[in-house]
């Protein structure tokens, strides 16, 4: 899992490392407040769930179009 995040595609399709940070978090907090995960956990921490989601594209980022208008 660890070794996907070496290569930087993931990261900048998100569009850098804060976004790509700012993701984990949010789904790291829902997963503890038990949402469903997407992946087999398989013993897997509540990070390492999230990240493993990131890369195979199960979540990502979406921007609130109200932003956008800001």
């Amino acid at each position: 899992m660890i070794e996907a995040l070496k290569d930087d595609r993931v990261i900048n399709e998100l569009g850098g490392r804060f976004k790509f940070t700012a993701l984990v978090q949010h789904r790291v907090r829902q997963l503890m407040e038990d949402a469903r995960p997407l992946v087999e956990r398989d013993g897997r921490s509540n990070f390492e769930v999230a990240v493993q989601e990131i890369v195979e594209g199960k979540i990502t980022l979406e921007l609130a179009e109200d932003a956008d208008a800001e």
